[in-house]
């Protein structure tokens, strides 16, 4: 495998609080684009490296976060296919999460997110872009005084 082209391999981290609150991020392109945490594993990287990676680039959080032994596949959309080798045309998506008792301060990435915001477990999964992502805050986030 060539490694100029992005490994078809991401993970997902949902970030929540015991109170069911989520954090989501928006992307800068395309603006209106809302998850939690994600990104892809470089070649040579296990799923829970990429985890914590990921976690601390986007948040600045520094943490390990807690795999939940989940992965989910899906097509490439087409915007990004050109990232990826052209026999790869599904991704296949490692779901961790990460508890905290409270909201903390978040520090994004400028080039990669516009905004950030804590938002109730409901509103979350509404607003996010991903399907995979949906789903994966319905299965590991808490809701409210549920944790």
């Amino acid at each position: 495998m060539v490694a100029t082209w992005k490994r078809p391999e991401s993970v997902l981290v949902v970030i929540a609080t015991l109170a069911g609150e989520v954090l989501l991020l928006e992307r800068r392109e395309p603006r209106g684009f809302w998850q939690s945490v994600t990104g892809s594993l470089e070649w040579g990287e296990t799923a829970p490296a990429a985890a914590a990676r990921e976690l601390q680039e986007e948040t600045g959080l520094v943490a390990v976060p807690e795999d939940c032994a989940a992965t989910q596949r899906f097509p490439i959309v087409p915007p990004w296919r050109t990232r990826y080798a052209p026999e790869h045309t599904h991704n296949v998506e490692h779901v961790f999460r990460l508890i905290l008792p409270v909201r903390v301060d978040i520090h994004i990435n400028p080039a990669e997110h516009a905004d950030a915001a804590w938002l109730p477990r409901a509103v979350a999964v509404s607003r996010v872009s991903s399907w995979t992502n949906r789903e994966a805050i319905e299965r590991w986030a808490p809701e409210a005084n549920d944790a």
